[in-house]
């Protein structure tokens, strides 16, 4: 049973979904700050794809240096503030941190992270100068966490950068994708302006790029091109009665409720399936906005779901109650869901099978599909010369980032299949210095 009341205006809305990782105030961040150890080759480094001199950046916060601390940050990772928030950080630098071997509480790096950087942005701090234009152009599609990384690398290199964003918003997944508790719209829209500020890259609104006609306009008008689209709508299963009134796609409904937020309308009984990260959040949001029970059901056993642990333990801590080894045969109703039908299974040789004879249906009234989002095949088919490995992931040269098609360059999901926010905004500055290399040797 869910502890949350349905919420009916913004103020409920922000208490349901309060931030898990609040910002800390100057107190907070001093004393925590004086407890890292400054560690020689600190692990925690090591365990950040964007490499962000961590240690550095909490002595500079420790001296009071905010100014400073913030620019190392942002030097390695773009995504500086976002990052400290929505990065799954207990098992990347802070589950690397050293305390852990002493069963200490680690260094809460995420949130001294996101306190420095939000002090550059809350006082506009000019941390960066674009470098001196060089004359040509880069456009790069989507302005999520890739083409945002890939814009502001580029502009210190002297490249003009022009993005074409499909909706009407920037940053991609942490505007849309990521789940209310861990970040909030404004903090992420606050961050894409003060980097439009501090970089000075174009973005068009509402301009998705689309057709053939479309990529071609760009590479007659452009040097080069970056494809940042990210991933596409949820899979759907291929069993009857996901058109049912009431079954929405996981990434679907999380874009639904970061944007509208308390009058989004959910379920009294929900069942989430899948057993990834979306999943828990979805899950967990579902929770919050009041549902009366919510089941995760996962084909698989507990131990074999790819959401992180603590993502579990966070749906959990909602009231969100777990089903394993079972897996979903038909979506249930009339014109809408009424339940689901499932099989129990079991795992042998890593694969599912299903028991038979042990079917049976749990009542619902809504479900929400959490298993994976399409890859963009479809889309990219209008670009010649580029490839799709077997997974359905847009294949690029590892070292600069650069498809089998030279004058594109890609980073982010579309590439990977679907990893964090940092991994995009890391993978995004190598692609921008692949297209500067390509770009002066062709010259």
């Amino acid at each position: 049973m869910s502890d949350y009341t349905k919420p009916t205006n913004e103020s409920e809305f922000e208490k349901n979904f309060e931030q898990i990782k609040p910002l800390m105030n100057s107190t907070q961040a001093y004393y925590e700050s004086s407890r890292c150890l400054f560690c020689y080759d600190a692990p925690c480094v090591n365990a950040c794809p964007t490499r962000i001199d961590i240690p550095l950046f909490i002595r500079q916060i420790n001296s009071g240096n905010l100014t400073g601390s913030a620019k190392t940050i942002y030097e390695s990772n773009y995504f500086g503030y976002a990052c400290g928030k929505v990065c799954p950080t207990d098992v990347l630098c802070e589950g690397a941190c050293v305390y852990n071997l002493q069963e200490v509480k680690p260094i809460e790096i995420g949130r001294l992270q996101s306190f420095a950087t939000s002090t550059a942005i809350s006082e506009s701090k000019k941390l960066f100068i674009p470098g001196k234009s060089n004359g040509k152009k880069v456009a790069i599609i989507g302005a999520g966490p890739a083409g945002i990384s890939c814009a502001c690398e580029l502009r210190m290199m002297g490249y003009d950068a022009v993005i074409f964003e499909a909706r009407e918003k920037p940053s991609g997944l942490t505007v849309y994708g990521v789940a209310p508790y861990k970040i909030t719209n404004k903090e992420a829209l606050d961050e894409m302006d003060y980097l439009q500020g501090q970089f000075g890259f174009e973005i068009h609104f509402e301009s998705g790029i689309y057709k053939k006609e479309d990529f071609i306009r760009l590479e007659k008008e452009f040097d080069a091109v970056f494809i940042g689209t990210g991933l596409g709508k949820t899979n759907s299963l291929n069993i009857s009665g996901m058109n049912l009134e009431n079954c929405f796609g996981a990434v679907e409904f999380i874009a639904e409720l970061k944007i509208h937020q308390h009058n989004v309308k959910v379920g009294n009984k929900v069942i989430v399936l899948g057993g990834g990260n979306t999943a828990m959040d979805a899950a967990s949001e579902s929770a919050r906005m009041g549902a009366e029970k919510v089941i995760l059901a996962y084909r698989r056993s507990n131990e074999e779901k790819g959401a992180y642990e603590f993502e579990y333990d966070l749906a959990k801590s909602a009231g969100v109650k777990g089903m394993f080894n079972v897996s979903p045969v038909e979506i249930t109703g009339k014109d809408k869901v009424e339940g689901v039908k499932f099989i129990r299974t079991r795992t042998e040789n890593g694969k599912v099978i299903n028991i038979i004879g042990t079917e049976f249906t749990e009542p619902c009234d809504m479900v929400i599909v959490a298993t994976g989002q399409s890859k963009q095949e479809e889309l990219l088919s209008n670009v010649s010369g580029i490839k799709f490995d077997l997974k359905g992931r847009l294949v690029v040269d590892p070292e600069n980032y650069q498809t089998p098609n030279p004058k594109y360059f890609s980073a982010g999901d579309i590439i990977s299949g679907g990893q964090e926010v940092v991994n995009a905004a890391a993978d995004a500055k190598k692609a921008a210095r692949g297209i500067d290399r390509y770009l002066k040797n062709k010259s």
